[in-house]
């Protein structure tokens, strides 16, 4: 089987070695540059463990598929960094505002084809299900995205509303990889189920640790500076569920409408919000949510054959992308 290990080299040599056309400069160099910064390529790892618990080598036909999932999710980036006008990514400026908006947008739009290219080199046996797979993994997470931008104009959201939105805009792309990989290797459709469901329930509660390191986590560990969900009033996890428990919305509404231009603001603002998480539970709430989830995951792996070296391989790829939250 092939080990964890050489799936995480596997993954750093397909970055590394990654290729996209020099001329023009001005529409590829962004998609070089956005690569080039990083990230935890959450979406190739998965697709490629999936894949190792019934697959042999790791040949072009699940390499460059698997890097086609991190090429769409680069993409999403590049453009909610313009509809959200967000400056930084991973600490780096943002395509638009090193370069411009039309820059962004086409770039944009160019890795979005181009993750199509790297999807069309699965094996032929499967060519037709995962175009088709992948394609539908793409219109979901568009309609997060505009669900997420129909809640900057709502005064807040319910629960059901907020956990779909994830869903959609976050989710099915990890429920698509880890999907993607087993169907590639050859693994029955109801074990390629199965593993769908184990990818979403795992961006679930990717999403809500997210959420709940942006108010508690470590900066110098989580990569961004702590408070900013807070700060640009975004709708997340923890004031949803503030929102469903408190008695006085009115407090809650008016700490989320300070104002936060300098240092000190931002600072009182942001622990005015989580005083009030504090007096509702909600940190303790977000925990829980978190393993709820994760272990619901862990249910849907388990047709791998719970106990098993493949089952293992899931839990401990859960752990991983959960740790930080422990």
């Amino acid at each position: 089987m092939i080990t964890e290990a050489k799936i995480d080299e596997a993954v750093r040599q397909l970055f590394d070695k990654i290729e996209f056309p020099d001329e023009p400069a001005g529409l590829y160099d962004p998609l070089k540059y956005m690569i080039a910064i990083g990230g935890k390529r959450i979406r190739p790892k998965l697709c490629l463990t999936a894949y190792a618990l019934f697959g042999g080598e790791l040949s072009p036909e699940i390499l460059e598929p698997a890097a086609g999932l991190e090429v769409f999710h680069t993409f999403t980036l590049i453009h909610d960094d313009i509809m959200d006008r967000s400056p930084l990514r991973r600490g780096s400026e943002t395509v638009w505002k090193k370069w411009d908006y039309d820059t962004a947008i086409l770039s944009g739009d160019v890795m979005c084809i181009d993750s199509y290219r790297r999807i069309a080199m699965a094996p032929k046996a499967v060519l037709g299900k995962a175009l088709a797979l992948f394609s539908s993994m793409a219109a979901q997470v568009c309609e997060g995205q505009q669900l997420d931008t129909d809640f900057e104009k709502m005064e807040s959201v319910s629960g059901e509303e907020y956990m779909k939105m994830i869903g959609l805009k976050t989710a099915v792309l990890i429920a698509a990889s880890a999907k993607l990989g087993a169907m590639i290797a050859g693994a029955d459709e109801a074990t390629c189920n199965a593993l769908y469901r184990y990818g979403y329930d795992l961006g679930l509660a990717f999403q809500v640790a997210d959420d709940y390191l942006d108010a508690y986590g470590d900066s110098k560990v989580f990569g961004k500076p702590i408070g900013g969900d807070i700060i640009n009033n975004k709708k997340c996890w923890l004031t949803v569920k503030a929102f469903e428990k408190t008695s006085d919305r009115a407090a809650l509404l008016k700490a989320l409408s300070l104002p936060a231009e300098t240092t000190d603001e931002k600072l009182y603002k942001i622990q005015t919000v989580k005083d009030i998480y504090e007096s509702l539970g909600i940190e303790e709430d977000a925990k829980y949510e978190i393993l709820r989830l994760n272990s619901l995951a862990l249910s849907h792996a388990e047709a791998v054959g719970k106990g098993s070296v493949r089952y293992e391989m899931l839990r401990r790829f859960a752990d991983k992308l959960l740790g930080r939250t422990r």
